[in-house]
């Protein structure tokens, strides 16, 4: 096919199209319970349409019963189906609930990559803590290895989601969330702001880019000799409201960071001079 005529189908890139475990369980998920409900729905309309053809007017051969009010056998079958519906749709919501938990680590062999997330006005920062770098409205990680999230806020409630690996989770001011997550394989995954979050809430899009274990080390080298660091000033400039700002990096980040910025919309703005260690906080959004 002319790659110039391509054209990406809305299963091909979100949650019918999972690209990770996490995302491949919700999937199955959502098939099941489909599966059971379709298994009333299908039959209740084709019984609809035999019972309105059966009984038409001109059939004699239904039988009128103009006085009949009770049946046990029908009682039955019309309280046990929602039962059994309801039991079979609760267990998988129960279960799965429990199993895919976003604080729940995923069982794997390899060391878990951390990530520190923070949704802004109107970007995303992510910040390595073990790798001492961080990056704005780009995220790279290596393929088939988990990936624990840990996230804030600093403005308003934001959602951080990316539908072909799984569960969305909400970031807050002043108290952080956990989401573990994994790309399976190298490429590219869409992700986005799934909550409303004011005037640039539709371009809070960002990519998380998988790559293999030696591309990854290149593109932390590559970060690490860019000089720029993220810092209480730099921070400062970041956090000023923007809109479709371009996928940038830092090559270090002031220690305990994150830890910062969440201490920060917890107990309030500090003089940037009392707190070297730790970003600036703009209030009045």
């Amino acid at each position: 096919m002319n790659e110039g005529l391509r054209v990406s189908l809305p299963w091909q890139s979100g949650v019918l199209d999972p690209q990770g475990p996490i995302g491949l369980a919700e999937r199955t998920i959502l098939f099941n319970a489909t599966a059971i409900m379709l298994a009333v729905v299908i039959p209740t309309i084709i019984l609809t349409l035999v019972f309105a053809w059966w009984f038409r007017q001109t059939n004699t051969k239904a039988r009128y019963l103009p006085d009949w009010s009770y049946s046990g056998s029908i009682e039955l079958v019309v309280w046990s189906i929602p039962v059994l519906v309801i039991v079979f749709l609760g267990g998988i919501a129960w279960v799965g609930s429990h199993d895919l938990d976003p604080a729940k680590p995923i069982e794997s062999t390899v060391q878990p990559i951390r990530i520190q997330v923070v949704s802004m006005d109107w970007k995303w920062l992510f910040i390595y803590p073990d790798h001492g770098v961080a990056a704005v409205n780009r995220l790279v990680v290596p393929a088939a290895t988990p990936i624990s999230f840990q996230l804030t806020s600093a403005t308003v409630m934001n959602s951080f989601f990316v539908p072909q690996l799984g569960s969305q989770i909400y970031t807050m001011a002043g108290m952080t969330t956990r989401l573990h997550l994994q790309a399976d394989k190298p490429g590219t995954y869409p992700g986005i702001s799934a909550q409303f979050s004011g005037e640039g809430f539709s371009g809070m899009r960002f990519d998380v880019v998988a790559q293999s274990e030696s591309d990854f080390a290149a593109w932390l080298a590559e970060t690490r000799s860019n000089g720029r660091a993220l810092d209480a000033t730099s921070y400062a400039e970041l956090e000023k409201p923007t809109m479709a700002l371009p996928p940038s990096t830092f090559g270090s980040v002031t220690a305990n960071f994150f830890d910062g910025i969440v201490k920060m919309d917890m107990h309030g703005p500090m003089p940037i001079s009392t707190r070297p260690s730790a970003p600036a906080h703009h209030h009045g959004k």
